[in-house]
């Protein structure tokens, strides 16, 4: 599943390629893939004759703001009627930004036809992806309705050490089960969870009322240090993560121990293992973590 530096690429990749081009029309192939509004033709009335002013993120969530196409009376850098185009990539969706030309993939869901015959094309094996048009002067929130539930950003300056220790202080679940609940950290997944609890030295099942402040001081760093390496890294790819351009993520291949069950630590040289908790894998060094 794409998690905060798969979804962040994609939002980078979106805002260099796809600015100020007017969205003329779509198509979509599967219904049931358009959450809001409930006909997907008020779908591409509603996005159509807008452009993307920008493209946002929060916690998964890609959010596009779009205004309506400016006629030449009008100030350059007005915006009328702004409305919203979300969308969440789930376990198996991804963004293309391509020629309206070239062969769809069988796992086409959505077309978003751009001038210059260009598309952006919403491809998704497993179909749980959703797209949602939020008509001008209405909430996001109220449309996108889990956007409500986000807890802090990593990055967001509300994500501190007393952010965090406050949100774990009362919680006995495994701290790995509970940086994944998208109200406690919003966007982070399985990979970086590992990868911070191993940086950090917390073994995944530990409790959170067990974890001392000195061990949450050392998390903290380690969930943002391991998400802006992956993000410089465009993401990772192990199964079927693209870019908008196509392209493999690359952090996969310097992972310090998600999906490396068996192989040696890059600390101790101790195997990596795998565990299950919450029905989600877990790997970790039980040497390096305590």
């Amino acid at each position: 599943m794409p998690e905060l530096p798969e979804v962040e690429t994609v939002r980078r990749g979106l805002n260099q390629l796809t600015l100020n081009q007017e969205i003329t029309g779509g198509d979509v192939l599967l219904h049931r893939t358009i959450a809001y509004p409930d006909s997907v033709e008020n779908f591409i009335l509603g996005i159509s004759k807008t452009n993307v002013i920008t493209w946002h993120r929060r916690g998964k969530y890609l959010l596009a703001l779009l205004g309506e196409v400016k006629s030449k009376q009008q100030e350059p850098n007005s915006v009328l009627s702004p409305s919203f185009l979300g969308v969440h990539l789930r376990m198996t969706g991804q963004l293309l930004w391509l020629y309206r030309h070239e062969p769809l993939h069988k796992h086409t869901r959505v077309r978003i036809f751009f001038e210059n015959d260009r598309e952006l094309r919403f491809v998704d094996q497993r179909t749980f992806g959703q797209m949602w048009w939020v008509p001008p002067g209405v909430s996001v929130e109220n449309i996108i309705t889990g956007l409500a539930k986000l807890a802090a950003d990593p990055f967001s300056p509300e994500f501190t050490v007393k952010y965090l220790a406050d949100k774990l202080k009362n919680s006995r679940r495994p701290i790995k089960t509970a940086l994944l609940d998208q109200s406690i950290i919003a966007g982070l997944g399985n990979i970086y969870a590992d990868e911070a609890l191993f940086l950090s030295n917390i073994r995944p099942q530990t409790l959170c009322t067990d974890l001392k402040l000195g061990q949450i001081e050392k998390l903290h760093p380690a969930i943002i240090q391991v998400l802006t390496k992956s993000i410089e890294a465009g993401g990772t790819t192990f199964s079927n993560f693209l870019n908008v351009k196509g392209i493999n993520g690359n952090y996969g291949g310097s992972a310090l121990v998600y999906n490396r069950t068996g192989e040696p630590c890059r600390v101790c040289n101790a195997p990596i293992q795998r565990t299950r908790l919450a029905g989600r894998s877990s790997h970790f060094c039980a040497e390096c973590q305590k």
